[in-house]
């Protein structure tokens, strides 16, 4: 598809013109996390995604952009979202597209990340998306291959990808991230999407608000120089949610868990479950994410999972274009 984008002079909208006319360019190699991206790339990023959506609004939603490459989805945790919409994306893009699960592969006989990366890069794989369960071995991955590394989810670490579907998400209702209040609620400690989140909302220019129960909490978070310097942090819901633009529901997860973090669910559900009637102290156009699976009636109610409200299903929706346009952008598609 690069002559093709080309012909249909991909980048298509005037954002994304005045974005690359003002010298912007691709300059990433891996999608590792959001930390070491500019507000400019991460725009890129989201004004490629409107010409990926604009394809997948076609009756053929098949371009030639990827026909040769090599695309390998390399996954030591269960996934549905992720993995599947990496796996349309690439398929989308005419890519040939090969999929490891670690129970299946070699990893079940002693073989290391390094061996396997190694063996997936003499069977020819250009990009590989990479799901593992312990923090940082995408980085590790990163230095011990030719490959371009996308991560798609590192233990309590990073979740790039699932951020850049949710800001494109949020971008499509609100138009513009200055002055938005974005308000987390839940098991941040555990989550490498609220990091991805923290990290691209803030350079966007959103304001973040955290609220969990304490021993749901990073350490460090309420320290001037702490992870996430300038976002601020309120465990009472109802304070949080006062004003807010966006309302982000976190999954309780209870398998990344230590004993005693909580006194139960009941008692999480009863102070910090997204209901109705919290829901109605955001503002009156608020909207609500979540990244998925959903703990229905336990993190957030049937009826605002559900409700008018709910932008959920559009980020399953957004996922597969926004991993299109990551994909579009490792192969080449936005070098000068």
């Amino acid at each position: 598809m690069m002559r093709a984008a080309q012909q249909e002079k991909i980048p298509t909208s005037t954002r994304e013109a005045d974005t690359l006319s003002a010298g912007q360019a691709w300059r990433h190699k891996h999608v590792l996390d959001l930390d070491d991206f500019a507000p400019q790339e991460i725009e890129l990023v989201l004004e490629t995604t409107d010409a990926m959506k604009e394809i997948l609004s076609r009756p053929i939603k098949k371009v030639p952009t990827l026909r040769g490459k090599t695309v390998v989805t390399l996954f030591y945790e269960p996934s549905t979202r992720t993995r599947s919409s990496f796996e349309l994306a690439a398929k989308n893009l005419s890519a040939d597209v090969v999929n490891l699960s670690a129970p299946v592969s070699s990893v079940t006989k002693g073989e290391c990340l390094v061996d396997t990366l190694s063996t997936l890069e003499a069977l020819g794989a250009e990009i590989v998306v990479m799901r593992h369960p312990h923090s940082g071995a995408p980085y590790i991955a990163a230095r011990n291959t030719r490959a371009s590394i996308i991560n798609g989810g590192d233990g309590w670490h990073a979740h790039p990808t699932q951020a850049l579907l949710d800001l494109y998400t949020i971008r499509e209702h609100k138009g513009d991230f200055k002055g938005l209040k974005v308000v987390i609620i839940g098991d941040i400690k555990h989550s490498r999407v609220a990091r991805s989140n923290i990290w691209g909302l803030t350079k966007m220019g959103a304001t973040v608000t955290l609220c969990a129960p304490f021993t749901l909490l990073p350490a460090g978070l309420d320290e001037p120089q702490g992870q996430f310097p300038g976002v601020t942090f309120k465990p009472d819901l109802e304070t949080a949610l006062e004003g807010a633009d966006v309302v982000m529901a976190l999954r309780l997860q209870m398998e990344r868990q230590q004993s005693g973090l909580l006194p139960s669910i009941r008692e999480y559900t009863r102070l910090y479950q997204l209901n109705e009637s919290r829901l109605a102290l955001a503002k009156p156009d608020a909207i609500v994410l979540h990244p998925g699976p959903v703990n229905e009636d336990i993190e957030i109610s049937s009826a605002v999972a559900h409700g008018p409200k709910s932008v959920i299903n559009e980020q399953v929706t957004n996922g597969v274009a926004v991993r299109m346009a990551l994909l579009y952008l490792l192969a080449g598609g936005g070098q000068r």
